[in-house]
């Protein structure tokens, strides 16, 4: 039998983000980190999640609740 595969993506809107960090804080698998090397429209460093990262989110979505910005949509 094939294996179902999982979708689940994470959206963050970049520009949006003040680098507040609360969905760092938020995120129960520690995946969510300050993106250093880019610098949004605002000046500040978007949040992100690496590529290889991805697949340890469970959508739970405590990031995007927290966000004060509504940076984030996590599609489950």
């Amino acid at each position: 039998m094939m294996e179902m595969m999982r979708l689940k993506q994470v959206i963050f809107n970049e520009n949006l983000c003040k680098s507040c960090e609360l969905c760092v804080e938020a995120c129960p698998r520690h995946i969510i980190e300050m993106d250093k090397d880019k610098l949004n429209i605002k000046g500040y460093h978007p949040a992100m999640i690496k590529e290889e990262n991805i697949e340890k989110c469970i959508s739970c979505g405590f990031c995007a609740i927290m966000c004060p910005d509504t940076v984030i949509t996590v599609i489950k």
